[in-house]
């Protein structure tokens, strides 16, 4: 049986590392409030403009862009975004063994190379050579990932358009709600896969409208765009996802810190009252020896 002195140490102990997680449950918990509210509020704008730029590229079937134009996967990029920080469950890991199992589907039948953003995902692939990194992000705060991911953007559809790279998918965890993240392989080049049917554009009411400037102007200067601001949303989108699964570590560790000084408690009141009997033994016994 422990000491009672050891029994209070680590009771002392847990109740302070419960003080540590419940702190950083308040820290996710504000962080994810700050997140939610920028991924819900600019969410409709990355949902419906794709539809926007179908409707445009349906008056100009001729020339469609290039961003717009789906080949043959030949030499695939992916981006995979993680966390830089651990402390939020299965967070990371069950995103890189399904972008693992991702990988190696698509390698079958084209080239891969990676751009990995957060800590977790450089440690995952530096011992899996198997796939080259030709980027990588860690460490950084949010204004300066932001930055780099829009560079990064830059480059990727530079190599789209002369042809270094076919597709671009995207790796990462997207906030659906607190409970589970959804893991999601959005392709971000090209930019959908619009079917054109004759007579849909009269029913949006786009035939017959003068455009200026002409549609393909209007897809040059926007869809460069609208991948970078895609790529910011997924970001944001992991970053609320990760202090989700932060905050919902932390309160189980706090539950579990509080079920576990409750068993402590009740093992030190039977070890304290096993002494008490004992002692109360001795003493009888005595008392009944001098009579």
């Amino acid at each position: 049986m422990p000491a009672l002195i050891d029994l209070r140490r680590r009771i002392r102990s847990i109740r302070n590392t419960q003080q540590i997680t419940q702190a950083m449950k308040t820290v996710a918990t504000a962080r994810l409030k700050r997140f939610q509210r920028i991924v819900l509020g600019t969410r409709p704008y990355w949902h419906a403009t794709p539809s926007f730029f179908a409707q445009v590229a349906k008056i100009d079937k001729g020339s469609l862009h290039p961003l717009l134009q789906p080949r043959a996967e030949n030499r695939v990029m992916v981006v995979v975004i993680t966390s830089d920080k651990g402390l939020c469950g299965a967070f990371n890991a069950n995103l890189l063994e399904r972008t693992w199992d991702f990988l190696n589907n698509k390698s079958s039948r084209a080239q891969i190379k990676l751009a990995l953003v957060g800590k977790k995902a450089i440690l995952f692939f530096k011992h899996r050579p198997d796939y080259p990194v030709v980027w990588s992000c860690l460490n950084h705060q949010e204004k300066e990932t932001v930055g780099n991911l829009k560079s990064l953007t830059k480059d990727l559809v530079e190599m789209f358009l002369i042809h270094q790279v076919d597709a671009v998918y995207v790796a990462y965890n997207e906030f659906k709600s607190i409970l589970a993240p959804l893991i999601s392989f959005p392709r971000l080049l090209p930019i959908g896969d619009f079917a054109f049917q004759e007579g849909s554009a009269k029913e949006d009411g786009f035939v017959g409208r003068w455009w200026e400037p002409q549609a393909f102007e209007i897809l040059d200067k926007l869809l460069p765009a609208y991948v970078e601001y895609q790529m910011a949303h997924f970001y944001y989108e992991s970053l609320a996802a990760e202090q989700a699964a932060r905050m919902m570590a932390m309160e189980n560790a706090s539950q579990n810190a509080e079920e576990l000084i409750s068993e402590l408690t009740l093992v030190m009141n039977k070890i304290r009252q096993a002494s008490i009997t004992k002692e109360l033994l001795e003493i009888m016994t005595a008392v009944e020896a001098l009579k």
